[in-house]
C-alpha cells in the first residue's frame, strides 16, 4: 500500500527526511485482494485503445535524456502495457530507444485478444506482442528493465491503484523503472509518475509534467491529466492546488519580464519555482523540451 503521511506542501523535506524518502515514499509488493499473484488469466480491464501517432513520444524522450546508460545496458525487456488498438506506441519506442541500444528487447502487452492477434504479424527480432494484464506475461528469464503503463490506470477506482502498481513491480529488476500516468489524446500534455524498484519496494523518483510548447500553454492545463493517484487530490487548499497556483504565478511573472518564447518562459518559471523552495529539476536539457520534474512529489491520503 502507499505509505501515508501528511503533506501540506510540495516543497523539499529536510535533509533528515530526504534520507527516508525511499522507505516512506514507496509501494510494497503485496498484491491487493482483487489480484491473484500467480494467475495465468490476464488481470485487468481493456482500455479504449485509441492511440495517436507519437502520443507517448515524451516518455521515450525522457528516458533517453535521463537514463541513457541504463538503457544502453538494459538488464531486461521494455514493456509497453496497454498498447491499444494498434501497436504504434510499441513500434515507435522500438525505433527510438534502439538508437541507444540496438539489442533492446520490447514486449507489447494487451488484454484484448483481438488487438494482440492484429499486432503479432508485426513481431520481429526482439519485438513481441502478448496477451496479458497487470500480471505481465514474462518468462522467468525475462525481467523487465522498464515498464510503461500510460493511460491504463486512469479508468480504475483509486482504491485499486496501489495493488495494480504492486503487481507490475513484481516483474521489475532491481533499479528497474516504471512510468505510469496520463496524457491527453495527442500527447501534447502529460503527467506521469516515475518509480524505481529498490529491494522489495518501489521508490518514488518523481512526478514529471510535460507540455508540448509549440501549443498555447498554461500550467493549470496539466491538472486535467494528473495520474490516478493525484487526480482527485487537487481540490482547493490542497498541496497540488497550491503548487499549480504558484506555478501559474511564476508563469505570469516570467511573461511580465518580456519573455515571449514559451520554451524560455517555461524554463524561467521552473527556476522561479525552484527559488521558491519547490524540488524542481532545473536541468536545461529537460526544461527546454517541456519537462518539469518534481523530485519530491506529495503523498496523499
Amino acid at each position: 500500500m502507499v505509505a501515508k503521511k501528511n503533506a501540506r506542501s510540495l516543497k523539499p523535506a529536510s535533509a533528515k527526511d530526504r534520507q527516508l524518502t525511499t522507505s516512506r515514499s514507496s509501494i510494497g509488493l503485496a498484491a491487493g485482494r482483487r489480484y491473484i499473484p500467480h494467475s495465468k488469466k490476464p488481470l485487468g480491464l481493456p482500455t479504449r485503445g485509441k492511440t495517436a501517432p507519437n502520443r507517448l513520444r515524451p516518455t521515450d524522450t525522457y528516458l533517453a535524456l535521463c537514463y541513457p546508460s541504463f538503457l544502453r545496458t538494459a538488464p531486461g525487456v521494455f514493456v509497453d502495457l496497454g498498447f491499444g488498438e494498434t501497436p504504434a506506441t510499441t513500434l515507435e519506442s522500438a525505433t527510438r530507444l534502439r538508437r541507444l541500444n540496438p539489442g533492446l528487447r520490447l514486449v507489447g502487452v494487451e488484454i484484448d485478444p483481438a488487438r494482440v492477434a492484429a499486432a503479432r504479424p508485426l513481431s520481429g527480432a526482439g519485438l513481441d506482442f502478448r496477451l496479458g494484464g497487470f500480471n505481465l506475461p514474462l518468462g522467468e528469464s525475462e525481467p523487465a528493465a522498464v515498464i510503461r503503463a500510460m493511460n491504463v490506470l486512469r479508468q480504475y477506482p483509486e482504491s485499486e491503484y496501489a495493488a495494480s502498481i504492486a503487481m507490475l513491480v513484481r516483474s521489475l529488476v532491481e533499479n528497474g523503472l516504471l512510468l505510469e500516468g496520463t496524457s491527453n489524446p495527442p500527447g501534447a500534455l502529460m503527467v506521469f509518475n516515475l518509480y524505481r524498484r529498490v529491494g522489495d519496494a518501489l521508490a518514488v523518483d518523481g512526478l514529471i509534467f510535460f507540455a508540448r510548447l509549440r501549443h498555447p500553454f498554461q500550467p493549470r492545463s496539466l491538472q486535467a491529466v494528473l495520474p490516478k493517484n493525484y487526480i482527485h487530490h487537487a481540490e482547493p487548499g490542497s498541496a497540488l492546488d497550491s503548487f499549480f497556483a504558484d506555478w501559474e504565478n511564476c508563469w505570469q511573472r516570467a511573461r511580465g519580464r518580456g519573455v515571449k518564447d514559451q520554451r524560455l518562459q517555461f524554463s524561467l518559471a521552473a527556476r522561479m519555482l525552484r527559488e521558491s523552495g519547490y524540488s524542481v529539476d532545473v536541468r536545461a536539457t529537460l526544461l527546454r523540451r517541456g519537462f518539469l520534474k518534481l523530485q519530491n512529489p506529495p503523498t496523499v491520503n
